[in-house]
């Protein structure tokens, strides 16, 4: 469906995207996920050829592009993070509008499946301007696949939206991928990256990792302790700093501890009491694609601190 070759692109002394390699299946699901600055966006406007890349090859559907046809675009889906509804025109005029700039001319039928498809069914005569986040997004969601698109590229549509639209959301994706469709998804969320088939991690326009979820967790080469505390800030201040821990994250009254697989339980609570500090429990945890994440941007960085990124973490 989709391969990519040493992709690069710059903006002036910038460098976005550094030898991006990527491959999506039919029917695939993949995430590709980073902080705020590390090229998703940039990525994806190249895929979905509204930027130019300085260098690299783009294969779609068993084809080199040399440029991007109408032919080929209306096999693309692209939903950018800022996709602009017509508020004062309702939902079903929206879909109008957006099926008539693809030719669409006898959309009826369509719009219909896609407003039962979407559950806007309700709301069709709903102003845009008067919809919810969620339903602003799942609104968006169909205009963008009016055309039937083969290939969906949608750029972090979950950002800013309640938890149960969120939900929604996703198992209209899944739908989408049941009925054949191959969808490229960018998100800072971790945790929602989990559902993908597959998950690229990206930083700094550079590819560090490209699996399932459980091979990417399944390759850290470490364990995760968890500890609870009501000191948990001052445990985190006074051991993120910490060489023997490969990372240190601070969650509520959780402290969670990136350690080697041989690191024994009894070093870290002798380094509480010697320190007067106190814990209610610690006990190892299973990892999760976040720890992944850290651990990788670790190795690439080894002068980071322990801490947050900016930019990307779960919903929790």
């Amino acid at each position: 469906m989709l391969i990519v070759k040493n992709l690069n692109k710059s903006f002036g002394p910038f460098k976005a995207v550094s030898n991006f390699n990527l491959t999506i299946g039919r029917e695939e699901f993949i995430c590709l996920v980073g902080p705020d600055g590390a090229g998703k966006s940039t990525t994806l406007r190249i895929l979905a050829g509204l930027e130019k890349p300085d260098s690299g090859e783009i294969e779609l559907f068993g084809k080199k592009v040399v440029t991007f046809t109408s032919g080929l675009r209306t096999r693309i889906g692209y939903l950018p993070q800022n996709f602009s509804l017509y508020g004062d025109l309702t939902v079903e005029e929206n879909l109008k509008f957006f099926a008539g700039l693809y030719g669409q001319h006898s959309p009826e039928e369509l719009i219909k499946s896609l407003l039962e498809f979407t559950r806007l069914g309700p709301f069709k005569d709903r102003q845009a301007d008067q919809l919810s986040g969620g339903m602003k997004q799942k609104l968006s969601l169909a205009c963008t696949l009016v055309h039937q698109p083969e290939l969906i590229l949608l750029d972090e549509p979950t950002t800013g939206v309640d938890p149960v639209s969120r939900r929604d959301f996703w198992q209209i994706l899944f739908s989408l991928q049941r009925e054949g469709k191959s969808i490229l998804m960018t998100t800072p969320y971790l945790d929602e990256a989990e559902r993908a088939t597959r998950v690229a991690l990206m930083n700094q326009g550079q590819l560090l990792a490209f699996d399932t979820p459980e091979k990417l967790i399944a390759s850290l080469p470490g364990k995760v302790l968890e500890l609870v505390s009501p000191e948990s800030r001052v445990i985190y201040q006074h051991l993120k700093t910490d060489r023997a821990f490969l990372d240190v994250q601070l969650r509520g009254d959780r402290v969670d501890f990136l350690v080697s697989k041989e690191y024994q339980e009894e070093i870290l609570k002798k380094s509480l009491v010697d320190k007067n500090l106190s814990w209610e429990d610690l006990a190892e945890i299973s990892p999760s694609l976040e720890n992944v994440f850290i651990y990788l941007l670790k190795k690439e960085n080894p002068g980071r601190e322990n801490g947050d990124i900016n930019g990307i973490g779960s919903h929790s």
